[in-house]
């Protein structure tokens, strides 16, 4: 996802020249990246044997969507054409679910 989408960062922003990516992944989902971090987010407390691991998951997981959805109305309101990407594909991280 880093070589389709170099401006991936930890800090939501947009640069100069940035284009939207609606192709690959991102045309089945707008944030394939977080969608990644779920199934690590469950695998590796399950692979560590980490039950208290397992327990954090649902803090970890309102995390990521809450950075989501903030990253979700800074672009709204920041990166033209975001609004037409964000009509056009209609889930954020599971194809046909959210």
């Amino acid at each position: 996802m880093i070589r389709v989408n170099s401006y991936a960062a930890s800090t939501i922003q947009v640069a100069e020249n940035q284009t939207i990516i609606s192709t690959g992944r991102y045309a089945l989902v707008r944030h394939p990246m977080y969608a990644g971090v779920i199934p690590m987010l469950i695998g590796m407390p399950v692979a560590l044997g980490s039950w208290w691991g397992l327990c954090m998951i649902p803090v970890l997981l309102s995390a990521l969507i809450w950075r989501l959805l903030d990253e979700e109305r800074f672009l709204v309101r920041n990166r033209p054409g975001y609004a037409e990407y964000r009509d056009k594909v209609r889930y954020r991280l599971v194809p046909f679910i959210w």
